[in-house]
């Protein structure tokens, strides 16, 4: 009796097994199949912008760098090109360099639009730190229509460019090209503003958003060396690798009324002294930066050192008639200037 209830209990389960492996659409295999497709496509998607930056950059672009980017296989590669030919979105040469067809090249288009769009929208409607920016737009980019693109740049008023400083292509993908030139053309006494950080690869990055650079910001070069480059950037002096200046692209300034002449933040204010607000650092966004807004923190507003905290930080400053208390990474961020002096051309609010 307890055999045919055995033999009945292990085809019971290989009934049961076979059905949830090849159950159609809900099946394991079909889940499997689903999520190969799925990261095909991103493949090739990213295959795809890896092809417009070598052309934007006027590089040239073979199977073995769509390898290198993707981080797969030269084999793999292969495959990806083969199925990007068979769509006509991808024309390999004779000497082994591919191009993007016209189509390919829209296709790559909307995919940087995406991601740019999708990197402005963290960096100022959110607190995300700045570091997971590009790796959050990296897994949206895959995923979000032309249409929500499009809606998402009219809610944000069309930006032109990421946070980054890179030309958002338009919703009819025209895209300009990148002005200015590399920080390490710049010679001793240069002044100029940052146009543009690059993102990648993320380590060099990292060092750059430690040294407290960001886009819109004023430099002037101080020393240039064979191993470094020495500059002030909003009162604090930095220092660069050569390997790591050529990552930022600024605009030279040439007008000497352009060139802001004062960088005192507000945590160099005494306690007892009493100035005005220029603005706020570009660096500062999203909802740190409306937070300090709405505590009045806008140009032409007094403000008043009046206590420091048992270790020096937070400390805490009068203004508006309030009393607030900031951290010192916060009124860092934040210009001001002796009450003596005029406004002018120092408003330094974005």
């Amino acid at each position: 009796m307890a055999e045919p209830l055995v033999a009945m209990l292990i085809v019971s389960s290989i009934l049961g097994l076979t059905v949830w492996v090849f159950w159609p659409a809900k099946g394991l295999l079909s889940k499997w199949k689903h999520l190969r497709r799925g990261v095909n496509r991103t493949l090739m998607e990213d295959a795809l912008k890896h092809l417009y930056d070598c052309e934007y950059s006027s590089l040239s672009c073979t199977v073995n760098s769509v390898s290198g980017s993707l981080g797969t296989s030269s084999d793999h590669a292969s495959e990806i090109i083969k199925k990007l030919e068979s769509m006509a979105l991808v024309s390999s040469q004779k000497n082994g360099v591919l191009q993007l067809t016209p189509s390919g090249r829209a296709y790559a288009l909307r995919i940087i639009r995406t991601h740019r769009l999708w990197e402005r929208y963290l960096a100022d409607e959110t607190g995300l730190p700045e570091m997971d920016w590009h790796i959050q737009a990296e897994n949206i980019e895959h995923r979000m229509t032309p249409a929500q693109a499009d809606a998402l740049a009219a809610r944000m008023g069309n930006p032109q460019v990421d946070p980054h400083g890179d030309p958002i292509p338009s919703s009819s993908l025209e895209i300009y090209k990148l002005p200015g030139v590399s920080l390490t053309v710049l010679g001793p006494g240069d002044v100029a503003e940052i146009v543009h950080i690059e993102d990648e690869p993320n380590a060099i990055y990292v060092q750059l958003v430690a040294e407290r650079l960001h886009v819109g910001q004023q430099l002037r070069i101080i020393a240039v060396e064979k191993d470094r480059i020495h500059f002030e950037a909003s009162g604090e002096e930095c220092i660069l690798a050569p390997l790591l200046a050529a990552q930022i692209t600024v605009r030279r300034i040439e007008r000497e009324e352009e060139v802001q002449d004062s960088f005192r933040t507000l945590d160099s204010l005494a306690v007892g002294e009493e100035a005005m607000v220029l603005g706020i650092s570009k660096a500062c966004r999203g909802l740190q930066r409306r937070r300090l807004m709405d505590l009045g923190i806008v140009p032409g507003s007094s403000v008043m050192a009046e206590l420091n905290g048992a270790s020096g930080d937070p400390r805490a400053y009068r203004i508006r008639g309030a009393l607030l208390a900031l951290r010192r990474n916060q009124s860092r961020q934040i210009f001001i200037k002796s009450k003596t002096e005029n406004l002018g051309d120092h408003d330094r609010n974005n």
